[in-house]
């Protein structure tokens, strides 16, 4: 099937918009030029969604926010010294970058100039599939010849990959993303012996940065493939300071018919570095993970706990009322796989539990304190105990003792 890469490009949603239309008209004045460059044109030709636009331009910073001003845009100086503007048209953020030339690079800083050469801004990039350019008519400049590579969706550095690399070693977890969200076959032969040679440099990379690119790793679509490969080369170890079940993840990734949430990175950590308590305490501490995340993920790995510690599956009732309806669906998916990667998995009594989980209405507890006091119970310290007798018997009874046998019982024994 030939692709009309023309007419993909020109009929793209985020070209037709009067808003980065209005952006190009402020930037091209006397003879400056501007274009869509990398994720939106490599999404465009692949049919990802396409999040956000970044445009390159001939134009210098300063001439950028003065124009933008004088059409009644607003621009912010997201990264003045690298020459990005960020311009906001019809309320949707732009970043609009000058094109550059690296003159001398320290690892991940460079100095930098800015210029007009459209052939050297493309070649410091990363990967020949992110070095397209689309002007605002939708016509493709493919400087480097990545247009091949993007269609048959092959990651492959631009020039020297070595050289890319110690750039900046982030480089080596991007190539592994990138493949794993857009590849296609075999990994690029050369870019992995690259990676594989410059590995040690990720012991320089912050946790913050490595958390990022891991966790969007995590939600691509080949990243068992990836982690797999990531994993045999050394990589998942020094990016992450321990050990890791890629067989329970593959086994993960086999259930995204049954569950969505198989892709969201909290799980796919409980499933991959969750042997105790202290290996996700470590890897949740290690990427700089948000408190939220960090929540999901123990509670994720409590109700697999609670799974694990019997032979049957606890009532989907006093799961959710323990663990709420999402802990409860990561707990047994963290299950599943394992059971599924060691072929012990009963398939039909795991999605029925699933189907159980995600129907149960959330049990909420009848009685408060307020009612105790009412049928003659002192307030202070001892009221919240009683409480919590009465919310066990309640739990032990499957949910099913009324306020008034609660009331009962605490008249009784209390």
């Amino acid at each position: 099937m030939t692709v009309n890469v023309d007419d993909i490009l020109r009929q793209a949603d985020w070209l037709q918009v009067p808003g980065i239309q209005d952006v190009f008209s402020a930037i091209e004045q006397d003879g400056d030029q501007a274009r869509v460059v990398g994720g939106a044109v490599r999404n465009t030709l692949l049919g990802h969604p396409v999040p956000d636009v970044d445009i390159a331009t001939t134009a210098r910073p300063e001439d950028v926010m003065r124009r933008a001003a004088q059409s009644g845009l607003k621009s912010v100086g997201t990264g003045l010294d690298h020459g990005t503007i960020t311009v906001v048209s019809s309320g949707f953020p732009y970043e609009v970058t000058t094109l550059r030339e690296d003159v001398e690079t320290f690892g991940r800083q460079a100095r930098v100039v800015f210029g007009k050469d459209w052939v050297k801004d493309a070649k410091r990039r990363d990967f020949t599939m992110n070095a397209l350019y689309v002007d605002r008519y939708g016509g493709l400049h493919d400087p480097l010849g990545g247009l091949k590579d993007c269609l048959e969706r092959r990651v492959r550095f631009i020039g020297d990959p070595d050289k890319r690399i110690k750039e900046d070693y982030l480089r080596i977890l991007r190539f592994f993303r990138i493949y794993a969200a857009y590849g296609r076959g075999d990994m690029d032969a050369e870019g992995l012996g690259a990676c594989l040679r410059q590995r040690d440099g990720l012991r320089r990379l912050s946790a913050e940065r490595i958390g990022h690119e891991m966790r969007r790793l995590l939600r691509a679509p080949l990243a068992a493939i990836a982690l797999r490969m990531m994993n045999d080369c050394g990589l998942w170890e020094i990016a992450t300071g321990g050990l890791a079940r890629i067989g329970d993840f593959e086994a993960l990734r086999d259930l995204e018919v049954h569950a969505p949430e198989i892709r969201d990175p909290e799980v796919g950590l409980v499933v991959l570095v969750g042997f105790v308590r202290e290996d996700l305490e470590r890897i949740c501490d290690r990427f700089r993970l948000s408190n939220a995340e960090r929540k999901r993920m123990k509670t994720a790995w409590a109700a697999s706990k609670a799974f694990r510690s019997t032979s049957t599956f606890p009532p989907a009732a006093s799961l959710v009322y323990e663990f709420g309806r999402q802990g409860a669906v990561d707990g047994l998916l963290a299950v599943w796989a394992r059971q599924h990667a060691h072929n012990c998995a009963d398939a039909e009594s795991f999605r029925k539990m699933l189907s159980d989980i995600r129907l149960q209405a959330i049990p909420e507890f009848p009685l408060k304190g307020a009612d105790l006091i009412a049928s003659g119970h002192r307030p202070g310290p001892g009221l919240g105990d009683i409480l919590k007798k009465l919310e066990d018997d309640w739990r032990e009874s499957g949910f099913s003792l009324s306020k008034s046998d609660l009331i009962s019982r605490a008249d009784k024994h209390f």
